[in-house]
């Protein structure tokens, strides 16, 4: 048995295949969509996957602000953020974020899912995400992926 032919191959930046990608979120679950979305972009779809490598695809998600929530949680469901001075909470729904930034509901579950270190946090910049069903990146050639 040839010992050689049996290699493990670890992907890198360099070797690391990074293709572009676009998920259409019109009628889609929020957490359903969000971790396929995550799993893309981590590189977990790919034979070699490499969990410390940025081998991920770029996801760019077209039609975010017809996202769709299950039971009651377009209501229900609170985010909360603090300013940085006391007494500083602030809790807004799902429903008042989508009138007002369309993108950031779903941009805040699929960063929930991703690493909490300089990985997770690089892997983020490869999530495009975008209220219509237009988007800058047609030079890209991105393909249409069907979650």
């Amino acid at each position: 048995m040839d010992t050689l032919s049996y290699k493990t191959i670890s992907a890198n930046k360099e070797t690391a295949q990074k293709d572009w990608v676009v998920v259409d979120a019109q009628g889609a679950v929020l957490g359903r969509l969000a971790s396929q979305v995550a799993a893309i972009i981590r590189g977990k779809h790919k034979p070699n996957f490499t969990p410390h490598v940025d081998c991920g695809d770029n996801v760019i998600i077209i039609n975010a602000d017809k996202i769709r929530l299950t039971g009651r949680k377009m209501t229900d469901k609170v985010y909360v953020r603090h300013t940085g001075y006391p007494g500083g909470q602030r809790f807004t729904t799902p429903r008042e974020l989508l009138e007002k930034h369309p993108t950031r509901v779903i941009e805040h579950a699929v960063k929930g899912m991703l690493p909490r270190n300089r990985l997770g946090r690089r892997l983020f910049t490869n999530l495009h995400v975008y209220a219509g069903d237009k988007h800058p990146h047609t030079a890209q050639q991105p393909k249409e992926v069907k979650l």
